[in-house]
């Protein structure tokens, strides 16, 4: 299920929602240009679980490096299609919740997100010597907000079926109360293993998902908390 739009014009141009996916792009041109030394890279600025834990208890390097890849790990990406389908649904999802939030609180939602997310994968890969990267669990959060935000917009959805294209519109309730639910039943019940499979770290994008709802009802304007108290 791919989104293709909705329904929700922006009051505002999303100036930050841009920033994000410019920032996101750059930087994945600047990891492809590390060539030969592509590992290095991600293995120094991508999340990798038993390191932070083994740093965190040792202390082997200063905290700020300790806790430096939960930031920077957001900003990678392990391949173009990893990168293109991230930017996708940011795109997409992205430029309301900023309008709802303003800038700096949509800032703080997307980067809560991403290192909550990365936090929580920890949980369940606290062993784990893979780097985890990608924007995933940021984007997660940020669909998280438009959840609660827009649950009656409607979105565009191209539905391959059996390799053939067909379109679909769906609420966002429908369509990301479906993909949250995906997300923790391939977490649970995928046979490689809780931490995910075939490189896809979904408990990131539960936690992620879970972060951007919370985060939202700690940072959304009061005119919003009303409305959702009278939900």
């Amino acid at each position: 299920m791919i989104p293709l739009r909705d329904n929700i014009p922006s009051s505002r141009p999303p100036y930050l929602n841009y920033a994000l996916i410019a920032i996101t792009v750059l930087l994945f041109l600047v990891e492809m240009a590390t060539g030969p030394y592509l590992q290095k890279f991600i293995q120094t600025y991508g999340f990798v679980p038993g390191r932070f834990l083994k740093e965190l208890w040792y202390g082997f390097d200063p905290l700020p490096n300790v806790f430096m890849p939960l930031l920077t790990s957001i900003f990678l990406h392990g391949g173009w299609l990893h990168l293109i389908g991230n930017m996708w649904f940011l795109y997409i999802f992205g430029d309301n919740v900023e309008d709802i939030l303003g800038h700096g609180r949509y800032l703080l939602l997307y980067l809560a997100s991403g290192v909550g997310a990365n936090l929580i994968y920890l949980l369940f890969a606290p062993y784990s010597a893979v780097p985890l990267v990608g924007a995933s669990g940021a984007i997660a959060g940020v669909m998280g907000a438009y959840f609660f935000l827009f649950p009656g917009a409607r979105i565009l959805t191209l539905v391959p079926i059996f390799f053939f294209p067909t379109f679909w519109e769906f609420s966002a309730y429908i369509f990301l109360g479906f993909w949250f639910i995906l997300q923790f039943l391939f977490g649970t019940f995928s046979s490689r293993g809780p931490a995910g499979a075939g490189g896809v770290a979904w408990w990131a994008h539960v936690g992620g998902f879970l972060v951007g709802v919370l985060m939202l009802h700690l940072l959304a304007p009061e005119k919003v908390r009303i409305k959702f108290r009278r939900a």
